[in-house]
């Protein structure tokens, strides 16, 4: 059995792809070899969008786009990991994520062109609309969490947004709401390390991102650069916090991508 082994100054990170040498490749509880294979493949999928989006852009054959490149793992991970049930709330960054939900490629393109065909009933795929506004949706996320509880249904919802929406009211309007009201909610943080063209270390004084979930919530947690298969472990254990009525928010996952 391949041995998982810790990184060296990095708390629990474990370390999961080997150097092919030494080091041998780790194994995550719970992820099988088939699990790893359909990871693989929603990164590919959602790698292949991506590249495909850019080129219609250039070609003016859509609008304005938003290029997730180097953020497939965090996003095939978390999404593996919740149950089909469980709501997904999208930034613009993560606009193709209903494709992990079998909606269909056109549908997101059209989104992009602003054409009517780009909207869809957020009931068929429990995806809801792509947010553009700044974490404007971290509310919405809390509200449809608090809603599944006092339904009884044991649903959580789960908001991406980057780190630039931690400086926003509207995520910590959320993040307080969710953790006074015991909401199912995940927070997802992608620190990619730029809100644009503003640096992290101009956007905040707090150590780390996590810093600000954990005044709010339950739970604040900060992973730097994971691999895939750590984004489902730690979204599987968010996910069983939050059904039993406890917030986890602040999963800052720290990775190299555009900031444009």
């Amino acid at each position: 059995m391949a041995q998982t082994l810790r990184v060296p100054g990095s708390h629990d990170l474990r370390r999961v792809i080997g150097d092919g040498e030494a080091i041998p490749d780790g194994e995550v509880e719970g992820l099988e070899e088939r699990d790893l294979l359909e990871l693989y493949r929603s990164m590919v999928l959602l790698r292949t969008y991506d590249e495909r989006s850019v080129v219609f852009h250039s070609q003016g054959r859509i609008g304005t786009y938003a290029i997730f490149w180097n953020h497939e793992a965090m996003q095939a991970g978390s999404v593996y990991a919740l149950e089909r049930g469980d709501w997904i709330f999208p930034s613009y960054r993560e606009s193709a994520i209903g494709l992990l939900r079998e909606m269909p490629v056109s549908t997101v393109l059209s989104w992009w062109r602003g054409h009517p065909a780009g909207w869809w009933n957020p009931l068929d795929y429990n995806v809801a609309s792509i947010c553009v506004p700044i974490a404007t949706h971290v509310p919405h996320a809390a509200g449809l969490a608090w809603g599944k509880k006092l339904r009884g249904e044991s649903v959580c919802a789960i908001a991406y947004f980057g780190d630039g929406a931690t400086s926003e009211g509207s995520f910590h309007e959320g993040a307080n709401f969710a953790g006074v009201m015991r909401a199912p909610l995940i927070l997802f943080c992608n620190n990619n390390q730029w809100a644009i063209s503003t640096p992290l270390s101009a956007q905040t004084a707090a150590e780390t991102l996590a810093d600000k979930a954990s005044r709010r919530s339950r739970t604040g947690r900060r992973r730097t650069r994971p691999p895939t298969t750590r984004a489902p472990t730690s979204t599987s254990s968010g996910s069983r916090r939050r059904r039993g009525g406890s917030v986890w928010a602040g999963t800052s996952r720290i990775c190299a991508g555009p900031a444009f």
